[in-house]
């Protein structure tokens, strides 16, 4: 099941093996953003007064998908807005805790800490060693929870390490002691059948849809029930303010919006030409397979990378003292695109550098096996 090049408008000269970060927007999904795009422009007055009915509309088809109530779901930029909102939202105890793990994706880090020191409490950083199993996150997790602890920000799919996380028994061990739990799930919809059900219980959770979605860039969903739903509020107060969530998310003022409106046509077209349950399984064979090649390819011991693996992300390590920090790593990665002709996603955790392959329906083994060509001479040189 080869996806065909012309649901695609990517760069034939380049091979494109990073979809994890921007993901890509099929053909007929941008011809149905345009479209949307050029009817706001025709009467502007007539689109902004029926927006937020269609927003509604479109929340609705995202909440299907991800198979929870619509009444449960509002839509929001990206998975960081989504995160940056309920940490705005929640009034966390002065004192309290904040649990973190080292795999945290940075800008969600970045802003727990911020929101943390706002409230006068405190962040603390666990550390999950790259080997763990499932059983082993969730004992780190109990040893570190406490009757201090406010709230747990933990990823459901990790990003620079491409690992999935235990979020329901963590979540089942931190209501245990009273603590709230933000899954980050910024990966998860779509490579991930029913991610939310993963995370059952959760009192919040956020993910991207233009990842694995293949939704235009700047739409994700926030999913939230129980109490703490009311307490949401969007980063940017409108018209709204007086609705209760999630519709008080429906009117965000003059943002072009129709990025949110064009993404059911992203889920309905991958359902229609592949089949979502076929793509994944797709998608994790190609992960799997090229793994192997590129492990070959660098002499990669893989070992300590074969736990918890996300279905259609996977790591290969790279030789020792390449990418040890971020700056290091985005300077590979734009020197390995220079030299193989080859986007790839350069990761440091820990002080290690890894090459994290992404797979999706556009990919190809040849894609692969380009780069395994290519990239040994690029990191010697």
């Amino acid at each position: 099941m080869a996806a065909a090049p012309s649901h695609w408008t990517l760069d034939p000269s380049v091979v494109h093996l990073n979809h994890g970060s921007f993901g890509v927007v099929p053909r007929t999904v941008q011809d149905v953003q345009q479209a949307l795009r050029e009817e706001m422009e025709t009467n502007p007055d007539a689109w902004f007064r029926d927006l937020p009915d269609r927003v509604g509309l479109a929340r609705a088809a995202v909440a299907r998908f991800l198979r929870v109530p619509a009444e449960h779901t509002a839509l929001v930029v990206n998975a960081s807005a989504g995160v940056s909102t309920v940490l705005g939202s929640l009034a966390l105890p002065p004192g309290g805790e904040v649990l973190l793990t080292d795999h945290a994706y940075g800008a969600a880090a970045m802003g727990t800490v911020r929101a943390a020191e706002r409230a006068g409490a405190r962040v603390r950083t666990l550390h999950i060693p790259l080997e763990s199993t499932a059983e082993g996150i969730a004992a780190v997790f109990e040893g570190a929870l406490s009757e201090a602890t406010a709230l747990v920000v933990v990823d459901q799919i990790t990003s620079a390490t491409a690992r999935l996380f235990p979020v329901a028994e963590i979540t089942r061990l931190a209501h245990a002691v009273g603590a709230k739990v933000l899954v980050d799930a910024a990966h998860a919809p779509g490579m991930l059948a029913d991610p939310v059900g993963l995370a059952q219980g959760a009192d919040f959770w956020v993910g991207n849809l233009h990842k694995w979605c293949c939704a235009p860039r700047g739409t994700a969903a926030l999913v939230a029930s129980g109490p703490g739903a009311q307490d949401l509020w969007p980063l940017t107060d409108s018209w709204g303010a007086p609705d209760p969530f999630p519709q008080r998310f429906d009117i965000q003022g003059t943002l072009d919006l129709t990025a949110w409106l064009a993404a059911p046509r992203s889920l309905e077209f991958i359902e229609e030409t592949y089949g979502w349950d076929l793509a994944r399984a797709r998608m994790t064979k190609l992960a799997e397979v090229a793994q192997g090649m590129m492990a070959d390819a660098l002499g990669a011991d893989l070992t300590a990378v074969r736990f918890g693996e996300a279905p259609a992300m996977r790591l290969v390590p790279l030789p020792a003292g390449l990418a040890t920090d971020h700056e290091a790593a985005q300077a590979l990665q734009r020197r390995i695109a220079v030299g193989t002709g080859c986007e790839t996603a350069i990761t440091s955790w820990d002080g290690r550098g890894f090459l994290r392959l992404s797979a999706h329906l556009y990919n190809t083994v040849s894609d692969y096996e380009r780069l395994a060509e290519c990239l040994p001479g690029v990191l010697r040189a």
